[in-house]
C-alpha cells in the first residue's frame, strides 16, 4: 500500500513538469501527506485537451457513496481487478489522473516494531503515481451542495527493491506513458493495464528513516534524513 508520501516540490515546478496550464497557489512543501489530506494532481481537460493541476482530497468517493469519510478505505486501488471494481471501474475508464510525489515511506513489520523506510527517486525529481479521481456531492445537501474532487494512488506488487519491506507499492509512471494514461492519446484498456507493472528498483533508492514519520503531526525536511548509526553509517 501507499499511506504517507512526499510532494516538497513547488507548485510552479510541478505545473512546469507536467506541462499543466494552471499553478495551484499556496501549497506548501510538504513532507507527510496523509489519508484525507488534500493533494496535488494533474488531470485532463476533456474540453480543451489541456493538463491542470489540481488539489484533490486523498481517498476516492464513489458518486454512489452516502458519506465522505468513506473515502478513508479507499486511499490506494488494487491494480489487481481494476477495471471491474465497482468503486473504481469508471474512474479507471474515465478519470484517470497523475500524483506528482517527491518519493513515499513504507514500513517494514519487525516483531512487533513497524521500522519506516524512505522511497525517492534516483533519476528524476519526482515520481509520478498512477491515480484515479472522482466528483462526489452530499446528496441530502440537494442541488446547491458543492462538488468533492477527490482521488486514489493505483498500488501493485512490489519491486525486488521494495519486496524485502512490504510486498506493494505505488504504481509509477514513466513520462513517456503520461499522455496515453490521462487521455491525451488513445489508448485501449489492455494498453492502459499494460502501463501498471512495478517501478525498475535501479531507478529508486531506499533507505531508514528516524521513527517520527509515524506521527502526521510531524511534516518537515527532517523527515527524510537517513537514519544513522552510532560512527555516522548508515541503518
Amino acid at each position: 500500500m501507499c499511506g504517507r508520501f512526499q510532494s516538497s516540490l513547488p507548485p510552479e515546478e510541478i505545473a512546469r513538469i507536467f506541462r499543466a496550464k494552471n499553478v495551484v497557489p499556496n501549497y506548501p512543501a510538504r513532507y507527510n501527506v496523509a489519508p484525507t489530506d488534500p493533494v496535488l494532481a494533474v488531470r485532463r481537460n476533456a474540453k480543451t485537451g489541456e493538463r491542470s493541476l489540481d488539489l484533490l482530497r486523498w481517498g476516492l468517493v464513489p458518486h454512489w457513496e452516502k458519506d465522505l469519510s468513506s473515502g478513508a478505505k479507499r486511499i490506494n486501488a488494487r491494480v489487481e481487478g481494476i477495471d471491474k471494481t465497482p468503486a473504481f471501474r469508471d474512474a479507471f475508464a474515465l478519470r484517470r489522473c497523475l500524483i506528482p510525489a517527491s518519493g513515499f515511506y513504507e514500513w517494514k513489520k519487525e516483531g512487533k516494531a513497524r521500522l519506516p523506510y524512505a522511497v525517492m527517486p534516483k533519476d528524476r525529481p519526482l515520481f509520478a503515481f498512477a491515480g484515479l479521481w472522482e466528483n462526489w456531492r452530499d446528496r441530502a445537501g440537494g442541488k446547491d451542495a458543492p462538488w468533492v474532487r477527490t482521488c486514489t494512488i493505483i498500488t501493485g506488487p512490489a519491486n525486488a527493491l521494495l519486496e524485502p519491506i512490504h510486498d506493494r507499492m505505488p504504481v509509477i509512471l514513466d513520462e513517456s506513458d503520461w499522455a496515453k494514461w490521462l487521455g491525451d492519446e488513445p489508448a485501449e484498456r489492455e494498453e492502459l493495464l499494460a502501463l501498471l507493472k512495478p517501478r525498475p528498483e535501479e531507478r529508486m533508492r531506499v533507505y531508514s528513516v528516524a521513527p517520527r514519520v509515524n506521527n502526521v503531526k510531524n511534516d518537515d525536511a527532517g523527515l527524510i534524513e537517513p537514519l544513522m548509526a552510532e560512527g555516522g553509517t548508515l541503518v
